[in-house]
């Protein structure tokens, strides 16, 4: 709101804003010390992008050296305090979550895999995930999401632990403005749903857990270079903490980057979701073949990348197969040229044959969404019926499907088989175990966009999750947690955001309690 306050209709310590793996964390981190807490969320649904993801949360071994690749990986965007908060949290979240485990019946497994990329410090890193929940029917308890199941396990347990703690919940509640005083902190939050408007005052703070803006195409438009670029999971993450925040003077980082890959979309206008290609393990530069998978990503071992993708010129013009694939995959297609003033590589087209799409489920759809039935075939008959995935006998005939040239198309194919043959790419380097050739009619194309698994940008904040302003200055009483301003600003970590749902939402979590308790005794001593 921006200005002081005369009344007020409920004060709590703390106001969480957005019921997802940061804002589940923080409630019980902030009620198990004491405080009192309320729960929000926009949507009729709580679990938001998170309850979408596989589950496995990134831990450490080692702080310093958690701490070494995580500024590797950074490249300079982010300081070194909030990363070293990160770092040390990744030390001993495992126990947290091995303990919210135990309270739900649920059983947690830790896998030591590295990092994503051969960075100092790459050795340390583990994932800790729930691949058993004895007693819960995890797609009847959540029959409106769509996930590879480690994300619902793990949000069922936080929801199992929220419930036994009483912890107030208010769904289908949006928080709409913060509540100012007049020095600038923050003591409140108006909250609407149904029933109208309520002003909430908080002692120890606000602590924003309400996502990106992965469903907010104004706001991608001013930091993003490519458009359009889809949404995979979730409509609920529309930039509204971003918004809250910069309202009260937040400054802001990382907008620029998202953690993406390439996908296709449906043909009906009105399916608000972009649609992921089956994921594939991930691998080390510097290695010839893939990574071993952790056991929530089971199902992608032993697979094998049977595309290509080329240009609007039919051209191919990328490693199909990066390391992270569902991480930057995104990134070579954003590219615009400025004779034509468009983005020839938005669509780009995916090119498979017969033995390609034989070879498995092409499409991964994952999304938390009521409205959504949609459900991938397992051999993509569907898809090809649908014309999400078209079909030709020859490869010019594709190219007319495609509207490229059918030259340029016939010449990249045969350059591909070419590399395949030899055991190499020389173009782009792709890795060697993922050279398949193209040549079985019939011949398969699909459209491919950018496609956003989450946002990375949103508010700056200290090692204490407290939002700064553009002067490195607090905002009194205003936290942040999950991928809402995350600390990654250049390379992402497989199952980071994660970690900072965890860590970032219990030290938000203390430091919101601590402010509480300081409000209360300050209030004591007026009244002596």
């Amino acid at each position: 709101m921006g200005r002081p306050t005369d009344y007020w209709d409920e004060t709590v310590d703390i106001v969480v804003v957005g019921y997802g793996f940061a804002g589940a964390a923080a409630s019980i981190e902030a009620h198990d010390l004491g405080a009192n807490i309320l729960l929000i969320d926009k949507n009729i649904t709580p679990g938001g992008i998170s309850i979408c993801s596989a589950g496995g949360v990134r831990i450490a071994k080692d702080r310093d050296a958690a701490l070494a690749y995580l500024k590797k990986t950074n490249a300079g965007t982010t300081p070194e305090e909030p990363l070293a908060a990160l770092a040390e949290g990744m030390t001993n979240i495992a126990r947290f979550i091995e303990d919210i485990a135990e309270a739900a019946g649920a059983k947690p497994v830790t896998n030591w895999m590295g990092g994503t990329y051969p960075f100092e410090g790459y050795d340390t890193f583990g994932f800790i995930s729930i691949i058993e929940y004895p007693g819960v029917d995890i797609c009847e308890k959540y029959p409106h999401v769509r996930s590879l199941r480690g994300g619902t396990r793990l949000f069922a347990a936080l929801e199992h632990n929220v419930e036994a703690r009483d912890i107030p919940v208010r769904l289908s509640t949006a928080a709409e403005r913060l509540i100012t005083s007049p020095d600038g902190a923050v003591t409140g939050v108006l909250l609407r749903n149904s029933s109208g408007t309520t002003r909430v005052r908080t002692l120890g703070g606000v602590i924003l857990a309400c996502g990106g803006f992965e469903a907010d195409a104004g706001m991608q438009a001013q930091y993003w270079q490519g458009k359009p670029v889809l949404p995979h999971a979730y409509s609920g993450n529309t930039g509204d903490g971003i918004r809250m925040a910069q309202a009260v003077g937040a400054d802001l980082w990382h907008m620029w980057h998202y953690h993406g890959t390439y996908g296709m979309s449906h043909p009906d206008p009105d399916y608000p979701y972009g649609m992921r290609l089956t994921k594939f393990p991930d691998w080390i530069p510097g290695h010839d073949e893939p990574k071993d998978v952790p056991a929530f990503f089971a199902a992608s071992q032993g697979k094998r990348m049977p595309w290509i993708i080329v240009d609007a010129r039919g051209k191919r013009f990328m490693n199909e197969y990066p390391p992270y694939l569902q991480d930057t995959g995104h990134r070579d297609m954003e590219v615009m040229d400025p004779v034509t003033q468009t983005h020839l590589r938005i669509p780009s087209w995916l090119v498979l044959d017969a033995d390609g799409l034989a070879a498995g489920q092409l499409g991964l759809q994952t999304y938390n969404d009521p409205a959504q039935s949609f459900i991938w075939s397992e051999d993509n008959s569907q898809e090809v019926d649908l014309g999400i995935i078209q079909k030709a006998e020859t490869l010019e005939e594709l190219a007319g499907i495609m509207g490229v040239p059918a030259s340029s198309l016939r010449q990249s194919v045969e350059l591909w088989n070419n590399h395949c043959a030899a055991g190499e790419d020389c173009d782009f380097g792709r890795m060697k175990e993922s050279l398949i050739p193209i040549q079985k009619p019939p011949f398969y194309t699909t459209a491919l966009h950018p496609i956003v698994g989450n946002t990375q940008g949103g508010p700056v904040h200290d090692g204490q999750q407290q939002v700064l302003n553009p002067f490195g200055e607090v905002i009194e009483g205003l936290y942040t947690a999950g991928e809402l301003g995350s600390v990654f600003g250049h390379l992402y970590i497989s199952g980071g955001n994660l970690a900072e749902c965890f860590v970032g939402g219990r030290n938000a979590a203390r430091q919101a309690h601590c402010k509480a308790a300081e409000t209360v005794q300050t209030v004591k001593n007026k009244s002596l």
